[in-house]
């Protein structure tokens, strides 16, 4: 039986989470609060216990919560082991055109998903991006876009990982339809961004005696990243477990001090992406269980907007808004659950959409670092991020239509 009115009670709930996190308030952390505020006051103390234990002993949610710590884990491993500048400074070595350093090595960076990550790629892009004559804005865009463009087709992101377990949508079934998305994301990139440059002339001098060994380094800082991928992929494992081997690969490779060890365990970014994992479970539990999901569903419905507009619009506001294509998705999901089938299609561009909108969210902090390191004007950073971002959504678009 409902304490108050559940659309009323998810209102303020809601209100509170995003008050939360332009407060600064750990994303987790927010996510958790809210949805346990949602519970209490429509539900009760009886039922939030009961929607808590069936939260936790979910077996979409321990897998999402155990692959989201084990993908923040590898990210702080290749951090604080140095094995991310093996990987860069391997790749730099192998690659010698400047156009393709720029856009491969923040996308290589992207491929471990921290938080403002953008800002450890913008070093290396400056220097590369100087001999193409790139202004500080292109710089910004070209750092902060390649960094991102990956992404959507990634199996070891949280995001998408997220979004399979809220939906019951496969994570495989999820990247085929991103692809395309991927390609033009790359190819309007490179049209925006370095179209008009000229590769500098190399020196043929240069020595290529290190070729072998940037090889071998670079294979083996990627290993972790190939193995996980390739269990997910290939072997169909559950995330979770393939992320666990990677992080056990990186151990295995960089075999790391018992005080880098204790430094991981009390890392924050761990610890409140872990707990975002469950925060997001259990504000769509919540949402289904107090009725709030279908009272907003049926007042969607009575708007009558095509299922294509709220699939795109919602999403996409909401990580604006907030800044997060985790807290989007996690709010959007149950918003669009009583109007929408998840399917493949439906469930790839709620991902799309919330995931663009927080690439152009002046809250992102991959945007708001890279803006501060090149100290170049947002609103030139816009005139290229802007026209980037729409045709990557119409790409998103035409592949929801026609397949």
């Amino acid at each position: 039986m409902n304490l108050f009115n559940p659309l009323l009670v998810f209102v303020v709930s809601i209100i509170l989470f995003l008050v939360m996190l332009y407060r600064k308030v750990g994303l987790g952390i927010s996510l958790t609060v809210s949805a346990f505020l949602m519970s209490l006051l429509s539900l009760g103390l009886w039922d939030t216990g009961t929607v808590l234990l069936d939260t936790l002993t979910e077996t979409t949610t321990l897998s999402l919560v155990f692959a989201s710590f084990f993908i923040m884990l590898m990210s702080v491993l290749y951090k604080e082991t140095g094995l991310v500048n093996d990987l860069t400074t391997s790749l730099g070595g192998f690659i010698k055109n400047s156009r393709i350093i720029v856009s491969v090595l923040p996308a290589v960076i992207g491929l471990m998903p921290v938080a403002g990550g953008a800002l450890m790629s913008a070093p290396l892009v400056d220097t590369e991006a100087d001999k193409l004559g790139l202004d500080a804005s292109k710089k910004c865009f070209v750092n902060i876009w390649f960094r991102h463009v990956i992404i959507p087709a990634y199996p070891v992101t949280q995001f998408i990982v997220l979004t399979a377990a809220l939906t019951q949508v496969s994570i495989d079934e999820l990247i085929v339809r991103q692809l395309f998305v991927v390609f033009v994301m790359i190819a309007v990139g490179y049209f925006i961004g370095l179209r008009k440059t000229k590769n500098p002339k190399t020196d043929n001098l240069q020595t290529q005696t290190n070729t072998k060994a940037d090889l071998k380094l670079l294979l083996t800082s990627f290993l972790p990243i190939i193995v996980t991928v390739a269990l997910t992929a290939a072997l169909n494992l559950d995330i979770a477990i393939a992320t666990f081997a990677g992080v056990i690969t990186i151990l295995a490779i960089t075999r790391p001090k018992t005080t880098i060890l204790q430094k991981l365990l009390k890392s924050k970014p761990l610890w409140e992406v872990t707990l975002a994992a469950f925060g997001a479970m259990l504000l769509k539990n919540v949402t289904v269980a107090s009725g709030a999901s279908e009272i907003l569903g049926g007042s969607l419905a009575n708007t009558n907007m095509d299922t294509i507009i709220l699939l795109s619009v919602v999403p996409s506001l909401l990580a604006f808004l907030i800044g997060s294509t985790s807290g989007a998705i996690a709010l959007s999901v149950p918003i669009l659950a009583e109007t929408v089938a998840f399917i493949p299609k439906t469930a790839s561009l709620l991902y799309i959409s919330a995931y663009l909108g927080y690439m152009v969210a002046p809250t992102h902090l991959c945007f708001v670092f890279t803006v501060q390191y090149f100290k170049a004007s947002i609103n030139k950073v816009y005139k290229y991020l802007i026209p980037a971002t729409i045709v990557s959504m119409i790409a998103a678009l035409i592949t929801y239509l026609i397949t």
